[in-house]
């Protein structure tokens, strides 16, 4: 049995890595079954830690600001990442898909305010280089892929 975590589900969850059972995190009110209602900007991942096998974020961690100043500097995106490490089983993935630099997707929503490029996860997330450390990021990933589908930049991270 292998259980995944959609983040930013919507109404309805996405099941990217056919795991037996599938839940999900979302903002909105009234959301289906095994959808749990968070703000993961500022809230953590409602979860116990290693309950997954795989966590996805289709369309989601561009939404995620890298810094906030209410009421104390944070940084969401690192805090996110922290969660998302947090919540995966050792050997667990994480599948990341999102419009990244240098396509204009990923600028033009007015609410994307955290651009990825193909650097981000290598540099700051590994398990060699863990810039984000610095800034509070305590896991590790091993890169398993980065592949372009037109102009999203879809992830694969094993926790290490």
């Amino acid at each position: 049995m292998t259980k995944a975590l959609d983040l930013g589900c919507g109404i309805k969850t996405r099941n990217f890595f056919n795991a037996t059972e599938v839940y999900g995190v979302d903002v909105l009110d009234d959301v289906g079954a095994k959808i749990v209602k968070a703000d993961l900007v500022i809230e953590a991942i409602p979860f116990p830690d290693e309950t997954f096998d795989f966590v996805t974020a289709h369309d989601f961690i561009e939404h995620v600001p890298r810094v906030l100043y209410v009421p104390h500097r944070r940084n969401p995106f690192v805090e996110l990442m922290n969660e998302i490490w947090r919540v995966l089983k050792p050997g667990g993935k994480f599948m990341s898909s999102t419009p990244a630099y240098p396509h204009p997707a990923a600028f033009q929503d007015p609410t994307h305010v955290n651009i990825i490029t193909e650097n981000t996860f290598p540099s700051y997330f590994d398990d060699k280089r863990r810039w984000a450390s610095v800034y509070g990021f305590k896991g590790s990933f091993v890169i398993v892929s980065q592949e372009w589908e037109d102009q999203h930049l879809k992830s694969i991270l094993q926790k290490a």
